[in-house]
Parts: structure tokens; sequence; C-alpha cells
């Protein structure tokens, strides 16, 4: 079942990843729970998903501040893609918005637009097979401000040669809806693992 779409004359789709076009998050969890574990640094799965988008070397900083740790943040961040990327097997597209990349493609220009790293997301996106149908990647060392700042969405826009007020957001964190809102585009919400 396709997502339903605002009304407008989209003449671009911008993408996040990880939980848009991958349903990668539960992997991402396990990844995280393994890189800490040997810190003894708890990591709730409410607090995982509602800190969706943000930069991981942030939530590592942030973690070490609230837990009175001092983990090595570029270590933590490497052990978790590495324990990511062994997960990937068996990950596979969200069905809905599959369809509206396979619904679209050729026909409108895609850009992914995430708060992972180049790696991760080149990575995810061979992973499901979709590589070849993003010519854009805006990835966390692209830009300054992370979501919920519009530059990162922002970004994505002039990289395509879109009006960001024609381009049409995919995204399935509050964060990175802001950051839809805040470059002035439309988006859609694609909703988590348990709700679909």
């Amino acid at each position: 079942m396709l997502l339903p779409l605002p009304d407008g004359d989209f003449q671009a789709y911008l993408f996040d990843c990880d939980g848009t076009i991958t349903d990668s998050m539960p992997l991402h969890y396990r990844a995280w729970l393994g890189a800490l574990a040997e810190y003894e640094c708890e990591f709730p799965e409410e607090l995982f998903y509602a800190w969706g988008g943000r930069l991981v070397t942030d939530i590592i900083a942030d973690l070490n501040e609230q837990q009175g740790l001092s983990m090595p943040v570029a270590g933590v961040a490497e052990r978790r893609e590495a324990l990511f990327q062994e997960g990937f097997p068996g990950m596979r597209a969200v069905p809905e918005v599959l369809e509206h990349i396979h619904d679209a493609h050729e026909r409108l220009p895609f850009a992914v637009v995430s708060g992972s790293t180049r790696e991760s997301v080149t990575a995810s996106l061979t992973a499901v097979g979709l590589l070849d149908r993003f010519p854009v990647l805006v990835c966390a060392e692209d830009y300054a401000k992370p979501k919920p700042d519009p530059e990162p969405y922002l970004t994505g826009a002039r990289l395509l040669g879109v009006d960001p007020a024609r381009c049409l957001v995919f995204e399935d964190t509050e964060l990175g809806v802001q950051a839809a809102e805040a470059a002035g585009m439309a988006a859609v919400r694609v909703p988590p693992p348990w709700q679909r």
C-alpha cells in the first residue's frame, strides 16, 4: 500500500535512509547495544527512537555526559558501524517507501539526505539493492548543522537543482520532519515498524 502523499507539483523526492528507505532501525538498535555493552552504558529503546536522526558521535557524547562515562567516541562509533553492517544480510527496504521509489524512478530526481556517514548509507543502500537509484547522497560529512536544521535538506535540493518548495521529503523521525519543514519542503512521515 502506498503511503498517502500531500498534494503538490513535486519535482524531486528526498529520502532519509535508515528507517525510511531501509527497515534498519532494529538492526541499528542491536548494534548500539552491542557496542555500548562493554562500557556498561544503558541506552533504552525508547530513547534510541526519540533520538532518531541524530549524529552517532553526538549520541555517544550525550550518553557519556548523562551517565558519567568516558567512552571513546570514535571507537564506539566504529564498533557500532561494524556490528550494524554484520546484520545486513537480513535487512529489507520499507515496502511502502519502496513502492514510491519504483513508481517515481526515472520520472523524478532522487536524493538521500541522512545523518549517517557516507560509508554507512552506501552500505545500507547496497544491501537492499537500491544504491543505483540515488545519484545524490547527502551524508553526515556533507553539512555543518545536522537535522533538525534545514541545511541537510537544502543541500540535497541544491545538488538536485530543484527549488526546495518543489521537493517532497520522506522521513521517519520527528527531527527529520522538522528539518524538512524548516527547509520549506513538504514531508511524508514513514511510520515506525510497529505501526506498519
